[in-house]
């Protein structure tokens, strides 16, 4: 069942086939299902508007991303090892892109809905193996350490830029671009993908699909993203059985994988403590940065009175910062004083952005308030994200790069998700209670935001507390 080392290392680069024309194809691919993630958000009002979405209806948008998304992340790069890599990711880009053109002429609430799940497939097949990838192209650290700055810096970069890109095609064209400015860019990754990426093979399907540890694992996955993001529309009991239904698929699928003969999940992948740790660190950070997207850009609209298309450049300092520092200091900081350093550096940086965002006031300004400590957290980020994506994979088996690849990726979406349910959920609480005593609607959400922060602000914290405690022992390695 095991994916043999020689069956996942690309042929040799060739003038055509070189490692960093390679990387710019990946980062291509990538950023295009990152910048998806984050340009609809700005959007939403007006997607709303125009096709008579309800309040809880219009959740869905999102929601359906996510959940296929993040439920066939694990399973896509599984298959990716099986079939290989540069197959899965190039038939990835083409589900995304077709995808894209669904979204942008959808007339109607369920072709919307349903072409935003489709996409969401397209972008886990090619997100899931891109680390796998990146891995077997880079053996070398220093060069891998470079190539991870690159790639964190497009991918941390196009978060922040899709909110810009939203608000922008919105405003000066409609939403439906949002989506269709991925067909140009979708069309052109693929040619440069069937071209560029250097062949490879799979085991093969006989080698070890476990369909029914797939179907366990797809279903709790989406059952979990499923029950995160649409928390806040149902009542606590049904949440509760919901959860404790993912966790029944949860536990009947790690008894599978121990006893079945060609497991789709290698249990030993949880034995490395770099690899489980960065996790398990990464869901907390990445809950404090989706967070901070989505709660800022509201605070940016419903409190200091922005538009869409200035919601958009009030974000675009941040990828800026996050571009240049990640790959003009990121990879040298990372060899210079190791990973683990960089990373606490980088946690730090981002508990005390995410502190400072807890002040803001009703009657703040953009300067003073907002700039400051989103500089704060672009910096952290750019210093903690490739360093926590290194300690990840530095511990992986090269037969096992894709499977660890679609974990990573998963833990991502289910951060984001809990990040986005959890303070999201808690804004609106306290600003309801706030309103419900006859408090002005300006404040009141204001304070409903401070609270989201000051939370992110303790979740950071969090991440941090994890990081040292479970991946010093291992810092002198790096």
């Amino acid at each position: 069942m095991s994916t043999t080392v020689e069956s996942q290392t690309p042929t040799p680069p060739s003038r055509t086939h070189s490692r960093w024309a390679s990387l710019v194809v990946l980062c291509a691919g990538t950023l295009m299902t990152i910048l998806d993630g984050n340009v609809v958000t700005v959007a939403m009002p007006a997607i709303q508007s125009d096709l008579g979405f309800s309040g809880p209806g219009l959740a869905w948008v999102v929601n359906a991303y996510l959940i296929a998304f993040g439920g066939l992340l694990l399973l896509a790069g599984r298959l990716g090892d099986l079939v290989g890599r540069k197959r899965m990711f190039t038939a990835g880009l083409a589900v995304f892109t077709a995808a894209s053109v669904l979204c942008g002429v959808a007339t109607g609430r369920s072709t919307l809905i349903a072409a935003r799940a489709l996409q969401g497939v397209g972008g886990a097949m090619t997100s899931a193996v891109v680390l796998g990838m990146l891995v077997a192209l880079f053996p070398e650290p220093r060069e891998r350490a470079r190539a991870i700055a690159v790639f964190s810096a497009l991918g941390a970069a196009g978060g922040a830029l899709g909110t810009f890109l939203g608000g922008a095609l919105t405003q000066l064209l409609n939403w439906h671009w949002i989506f269709l400015i991925n067909v140009p860019i979708g069309v052109l990754a693929w040619l440069a993908a069937v071209r560029v990426l250097a062949p490879e093979h799979g085991a093969g399907f006989g080698k070890g699909a476990d369909y029914p540890g797939a179907a366990l694992v797809t279903g709790a996955l989406m059952l979990t993203v499923y029950v995160i993001v649409g928390a806040g529309d149902r009542g606590a009991t049904g949440t509760v059985l919901l959860a404790l239904l993912a966790v029944v698929l949860f536990v009947a699928f790690v008894l599978r994988q121990a006893r079945a003969a060609r497991p789709l999940l290698r249990l030993r992948l949880f034995g490395s403590r770099l690899l489980s740790g960065a996790n398990a660190v990464q869901i907390l950070m990445i809950a404090t940065m989706y967070g901070f997207q989505f709660i800022g850009a509201l605070y940016l609209q419903r409190v200091l009175g922005y538009g869409a298309l200035a919601t958009g450049l009030a974000f675009l300092p941040a990828p800026v910062a996050l571009g240049l520092l990640m790959l003009g200091l990121s990879a040298r900081t990372i060899a210079r004083f190791g990973a683990y350093r960089v990373l606490l550096a980088g946690l730090v940086l981002i508990t005390a952005g995410t502190a400072l965002l807890g002040r803001v006031p009703a009657g703040g300004s953009y300067a003073a308030d907002v700039l400051p400590p989103m500089l704060l957290l672009a910096v952290g980020f750019a210093a903690a994200m490739p360093a926590l994506t290194g300690l990840a994979m530095a511990g992986v088996r090269e037969d096992d790069t894709g499977l660890a690849s679609g974990l990573f990726n998963t833990t991502q979406v289910v951060g984001g998700s809990l990040g986005l349910a959890v303070l999201s959920t808690l804004a609106a609480g306290r600003t309801e209670h706030l309103l419900g005593t006859g408090a002005d609607p300006v404040p009141a959400t204001a304070d409903g935001y401070r609270l989201a922060f000051r939370v992110a602000a303790v979740v950071s914290l969090a991440a941090l507390g994890l990081a040292v405690t479970v991946l010093r022992e291992r810092r002198t390695a790096e």
